[in-house]
């Protein structure tokens, strides 16, 4: 990898007009050069696209947010996650600055103050300093006294606004008040109420054979740390999981840190973090668990074994005609979770009022989510139709509301919060309308489809050959039924292409995490800490959220 990696940056709106376009060295294909050739791909379009209609050829990485589309040409050898990693870093600092969400209108109004952070964060192509704590010490961003002196005509940096005394007493500064030079976090922080807040946030990623058996399950986890403290204070964050370290070393599987994390102590005694925190909200860490046991114990495992909040489950083909499907969502019943019940947090060092969170069966109540009673929310149903399926009908909801969306092609069931806490099993029929013309089959071979059943041909068999009428009924009747049954079954054939293949069940938990983590401890160490005042303890609070976003699978 080269020492100037980073040559342009472009960023598009939604129309696709360049609202930025910031070049850091040589000569990179200009936007109107690379838009159209990136476009020409079909969608979806990977990060990584090689231009070869380009002098030199060009390798183009791209991300898309907020309706943004971020394109950086690169005509020399990188590495590819790094040029990735910057533009990531591009949005984190982008939101931290000019506001969340990214709209561009907020970047056409904040221009000064983006071109300042491009500048900052990259000089000549060298990537320098991506830290949001750190550029706010670099980067001028004008205050609302700023904005009002700039409206009526004056300069926002008044002499009579400068601090009392000469440059020398305004640039000389004290190590002991400001502290080390930490890069992640800004110097002379200070803070009126010093809180401290941990947000543990694991998505989940399951899927489910026909059985009911997992073939894969995954929680990919991050842990959301908040600081507002003054000063420079050292922190010690301890987490445990069910099993003592073997457990949680299960249970934190690939992890990442924050630069701010002291490597060579998680290594020493794993589940502990020590860190110097940035000023403000960051991720602290993040990992993945696999929730599924070793493969000689998986063919024992069932949905049920995972303890998930909401179990789906599809049948299909049912009704006479095999037109119907069922969709039933199992929603675990309450009951007592141990490791809810354990020592609160207020009675362990350095934690405000919660509870552990296990990795057992939740219990669902309608009050405060915490992790002695975790809270079922926003239960939806995602049933993905076939193309081809003309309409469903009939959308009989045991709970919550149920309808057909043709735009997605696809059944929206969702379940309130109210009906969620209950315990049970939620149900959902639906029947599947096929195509025109696959009901007009049976008339072209000459049937009478409007209830009576009566073959034309074979009746007037009967007339033509002067069988007694005590006879003829009776055979039309049975060969009537032969040919009921194979219409049938002809019926059930055609519309098992048009049974939903897979359903995807959305939901959140607040206090509880699949994987079984929770925080023991959160203890400032007063000792290696600067700038905190004797005596002052900070408010902690620990906050638990499991979110599945179509991640639980259910396939048919």
């Amino acid at each position: 990898m080269t020492s100037s990696a980073i040559e342009a940056l472009y960023i598009f709106d939604h129309n696709n007009d360049c609202i930025l376009e910031h070049v850091y060295r040589s000569r990179p294909a200009p936007a109107r050069i690379v838009l159209p050739q990136y476009l020409s791909h079909p969608s979806p379009r990977p990060c990584l696209i090689y231009l070869n209609n380009t002098n030199p050829s060009t390798a183009l990485f791209s991300i898309c947010h907020s309706n943004l589309l971020i394109l950086s040409p690169v005509s020399t050898d990188v590495e590819s996650l790094f040029v990735l990693e910057f533009l990531h870093r591009v949005i984190d600092v982008l939101e931290e600055f000019v506001g969340s969400p990214l709209l561009s209108s907020k970047i056409e109004a904040a221009y000064d103050v983006v071109a300042q952070l491009l500048g900052e964060m990259c000089d000549a192509g060298s990537v320098c300093n991506t830290e949001p704590n750190a550029l706010r010490d670099d980067v001028e961003v004008a205050g609302w006294m700023g904005k009002l002196l700039g409206g009526v005509g004056l300069p926002s940096a008044s002499p009579a606004l400068q601090p009392s005394g000469g440059l020398k007493q305004q640039f000389s500064l004290n190590p002991a008040t400001t502290g080390p030079a930490i890069p992640w976090r800004r110097a002379n922080v200070r803070h009126t109420s010093n809180e401290l807040y941990v947000d543990i946030v694991e998505r989940l990623a399951v899927t489910l054979a026909p059985s009911g058996r997992p073939l894969a399950a995954f929680a990919n986890g991050s842990i959301a740390f908040t600081s507002k403290i003054s000063g420079v204070p050292d922190l010690l964050l301890t987490l445990s999981a069910s099993g003592g370290k073997l457990g949680l070393e299960k249970a934190i599987e690939l992890p990442v840190f924050h630069p701010c994390v002291r490597l060579a102590r998680w290594k020493e005694k794993p589940g502990e973090l020590s860190f110097v925190p940035p000023d403000g909200k960051f991720v602290l860490a993040g990992y993945e668990v696999n929730l599924l046991p070793s493969h000689s114990d998986l063919k024992s495992w069932s949905n049920t074994n995972l303890q998930l909040p909401v179990s789906p489950e599809v049948t299909t083909s049912l009704g006479s005609n095999g037109a119907d499907f069922e969709i039933r969502v199992l929603l675990s019943p309450p009951s007592t979770n141990p490791s809810s019940s354990a020592t609160p947090f207020s009675s362990r060092p350095g934690l405000g009022s919660a509870r552990a969170s296990g990795r057992s069966t939740p219990v669902f109540g309608s009050g405060s989510a915490t992790s002695a009673a975790p809270t079922l929310q926003d239960v939806s149903v995602t049933v993905p139709i076939p193309t081809g399926v003309r309409n469903i009908t009939d959308l009989r909801a045991s709970r919550g509301e149920a309808y057909f969306n043709p735009t997605d092609n696809a059944v929206e069931w969702r379940i309130p919060t109210k009906d969620a806490a209950a315990t049970g099993t939620a149900s959902l029929r639906c029947t599947v309308v096929g195509p025109l013309g696959d009901d007009d089959e049976d008339a072209a071979n000459g049937f009478r489809l409007n209830g009576d059943n009566v073959a034309y041909n074979e009746y007037e068999t009967y007339q033509s050959s002067g069988t007694e009428a005590s006879h003829g009924p009776s055979v039309s009747s049975k060969e009537q039924k032969q040919q009921q049954e194979q219409r049938d079954a002809r019926k059930i054939e055609q519309n098992k292409a048009f049974m939903p293949r897979s359903v995807s069940v959305s939901f959140s938990v607040k206090g509880w995490l699949a994987s079984g983590i929770r925080v023991d401890g959160l203890v400032v160490d007063t000792r290696k800490s600067r700038g905190l005042k004797k005596g002052v303890k900070p408010y902690k609070g620990v906050k638990y959220l499991t979110v599945s976003r179509k991640g639980v699978e259910a396939r048919c």
